[in-house]
């Protein structure tokens, strides 16, 4: 609900009183027991967004599987792009702790995610990719509203969600590998011996 609040209207315009009649609470004092400010408000409902993110890219092992749970799970909570977005064009003087606490370690299991699946890039071309990734899997999120305006279909419907996600191994199988096949699973390291 919070989060919803904040992707729409941003750090000053959300309103507390509204996320706390919407949560269910009889006042914004009440939501005051459990965050200190609007700030950890805030924050609190960025980090607890991003979270799933942060474990489904730490878990995935391959990058099919990685594409797809995280649009399914973006498909599921559509205002987290745009949050996101917000964080990085407006709401950063506001909230200056929130970048390196909860962006920054999605921004890096991102990084290691590319590591695992990309060792043909060089490290130092691996940061481009991650953003050209984050890109195109956030950003068509971020953008649905004037996609859906633009295209006059819904762009979080599950047979736009499934296109997307198909559009979106293509794509990573394409950069990683230069071809249209996926890539081979990485090889078993050896024990070294003592």
């Amino acid at each position: 609900m919070a989060s919803r609040r904040f992707a729409d209207r941003g750090f000053a315009g959300a309103s507390v009183r509204e996320i706390a009649t919407e949560a269910g609470l009889r006042n914004q004092a009440s939501l005051y027991h459990h965050f200190r400010n609007k700030r950890a408000l805030y924050e609190a409902a960025l980090a607890r967004d991003i979270e799933p993110i942060l474990a489904i890219t730490a878990e995935s092992s391959a990058d099919t599987d990685l594409i797809d749970r995280v649009v399914e799970y973006l498909a599921a909570h559509p205002h987290l792009p745009r949050l996101i977005q917000r964080v990085g064009l407006e709401d950063r003087r506001h909230l200056p702790s929130v970048v390196p606490r909860v962006i920054r370690p999605l921004y890096a299991e991102g990084l290691k995610a590319l590591a695992r699946m990309s060792p043909s890039w060089e490290p130092s071309a691996l940061p481009h990719l991650a953003i050209g990734f984050y890109h195109l899997i956030f950003g068509y999120f971020a953008s649905a509203p004037l996609l859906e305006a633009a295209l006059e279909t819904d762009p979080i419907s599950p047979a736009a969600v499934r296109r997307q996600q198909a559009f979106l191994r293509t794509a990573l199988t394409r950069l990683i590998t230069g071809t249209d096949e996926p890539p081979a699973p990485p090889r078993p390291r050896r024990a070294r011996r003592p």
